[in-house]
């Protein structure tokens, strides 16, 4: 992974209480942390602050990191579970895995244009969760399906479904 060792060592420092090293580590992956968090919510407030209770979660948690992963992964996994634990305590998680009729027939209307999060918008959620989970935060099938409470065999096939969803969007918005 880019920067591993760079993260090790900040990661390191941080453990030990160096605030600047976290703060560092919070620059180099608050972006991607963000775009986790807003992708599974849909919801730019709430991501920012999933994001700061994920960094928050990380400096208590430091110490225990053990290396065994990439610290990028370790961090990622962690806001997937915080952003999928909000959405489980608010009652807003709801997995769907049918695009409703209404939401099929104008989506010829949307154009060429149509970019990544507006088709993450129009996914069902389930389809869409998993490939996040997946794809962004790098989750093996067994940590989604603890997750979501589901087998890690249905979280492959529904990855294979979004992907597949994902593409058809494309492909009819090119």
């Amino acid at each position: 992974m880019l920067g591993s060792a760079e993260d090790k060592d900040l990661v390191t420092s941080s453990a030990k209480g160096n605030k600047r090293a976290f703060e560092q580590l919070y620059r180099r992956h608050a972006g991607q942390v963000y775009g986790i968090c807003y992708r599974l919510t849909l919801d730019k407030a709430l991501a920012e602050d999933l994001t700061q209770e994920t960094f928050v979660k990380v400096w208590k948690s430091l110490g225990s990191f053990s290396f065994e992963s990439a610290f990028g992964t370790w961090l990622y996994r962690i806001a997937s579970n915080t952003a999928l634990s909000h959405l489980r305590s608010s009652n807003k998680m709801v997995l769907v895995d049918e695009v409703p009729e209404e939401e099929t027939s104008h989506a010829t209307d949307i154009g060429a244009n149509m970019d990544v999060e507006a088709q993450l918008k129009r996914m069902p959620e389930r389809p869409r969760v998993v490939l996040i989970l997946h794809d962004v935060a790098g989750m093996t099938h067994e940590e989604i399906g603890e997750a979501l409470g589901i087998a890690p065999g249905t979280s492959k096939a529904t990855l294979f479904r979004a992907r597949s969803l994902f593409r058809e969007m494309t492909d009819d918005h090119e």
